[in-house]
């Protein structure tokens, strides 16, 4: 296990990402945790703006009680935060929101709020800080995926292939669509650390096919590499079938239906990994407490499918599968942008 210990080369690495989102001095950067948060990160935050000449304060809350029936992984839609309006008008205040909390505060309900003051934030995800340095942010990216939200923007439709068998046909009309690199530097943006993602949130009706788990693709709930091939049938959204033998799809099955929930075998989000520095296999070098996955799910060429929440359809759920695959090829109204697994022209 690594040791979590404030070391300068990371508070070097905060800084860096701090300046790319425009903290400057006398900036009002607040940082938002919980009781539960990664200790070490919440104190490179504060020294990297300190050393900005920002002027930070923290805000840490109870983490809350467990209330789903199974635990809840990677997220972003933490429930630290509770709604309580005197934590949410400080964090609206706010320059900066440097977002430390376990799930992350992307899908919170309180997060239109806190953007809606004039704040930007920024997910810092719960990962250990060797994470955070070997996918430092590059100011490369911030182009590539302006470029890859704009070629999102402009399709109607996305094919996704693979040799594994995936033949998914998925509307992007109606869909929200956004991207993110790393870090925020204007009023109302968010963005979380490590990044190098585009992705869509399709509307309602819009998903059809097949989506082929493949032997080494993750189930980044669980944390783990997949050993067996998993087979779903998308039907009008929702995941009405999972084939395949062996603890892997067996997992799956009772985590889905754990919820109850109809809901949670529906689409939320469709997107691809744009992130050179980001590695697939590097989740196999640390223990599960010490990283989140979000490396995992930006790694470049990797197409991404997840299940659960979907503000744009109307979706609401706590249950939550984020699927990063290889080799698969996505085309975009017939133009492949990832080949194989390869992002492909000036998307590479």
């Amino acid at each position: 296990m690594l040791i979590e210990r404030i070391e300068h080369k990371w508070i070097e690495v905060f800084v860096d990402t701090l300046r790319r989102c425009g903290v400057g001095s006398g900036d009002v950067v607040a940082i938002v945790a919980e009781t539960q948060s990664r200790p070490v990160n919440v104190e490179l935050a504060e020294l990297a703006l300190q050393a900005l000449g920002a002027r930070p304060f923290r805000i840490v809350v109870p983490s809350a009680r467990v209330s789903a029936p199974v635990p809840v992984r990677s997220t972003g839609a933490s429930d630290a935060l509770g709604r309580l309006e005197p934590v949410v008008a400080a964090l609206k205040a706010a320059t900066l929101v440097v977002d430390c909390t376990v799930e992350g505060l992307l899908h919170a309900p309180e997060l239109p709020a806190i953007l809606a003051g004039g704040a930007r934030v920024l997910m810092v995800s719960n990962e250990h800080p060797e994470i955070l340095e070997r996918c430092a942010t590059d100011p490369a990216l911030e182009a590539k995926v302006r470029n890859g939200i704009k070629r999102l923007r402009g399709a109607k439709h996305m094919q996704v292939s693979s040799a594994a068998g995936t033949d998914l046909r998925i509307s992007l009309d109606g869909a929200r669509v956004g991207g993110v690199w790393g870090w925020c530097a204007k009023p109302g943006q968010v963005a979380h650390w490590p990044g190098g993602l585009a992705l869509a949130f399709p509307a309602a009706h819009s998903v059809n096919g097949t989506l082929v788990l493949a032997p080494g693709d993750i189930n980044l709930t669980f944390k783990q590499y997949l050993r067996d091939r998993i087979a779903l049938t998308i039907e009008d959204d929702y995941v009405t079938a999972i084939d395949g033998a062996g603890v892997d799809a067996d997992l799956m099955r009772t985590y889905f239906a754990a919820w109850g929930d109809p809901e949670a075998y529906a689409v939320s989000h469709v997107g691809f990994g744009m992130n050179l520095r980001a590695r697939w296999d590097a989740m196999a070098c640390y223990d599960k407490r010490d990283c989140n996955g979000t490396e995992q799910r930006a790694f470049a060429g990797n197409f991404l499918y997840s299940t659960g929440a979907n503000e744009v359809a109307g979706r609401h759920t706590l249950g939550h599968f984020d699927l990063p695959l290889r080799g698969c090829t996505v085309a975009l109204d017939g133009d492949v942008v990832v080949d194989a697994g390869v992002l492909q022209g000036d998307l590479a």
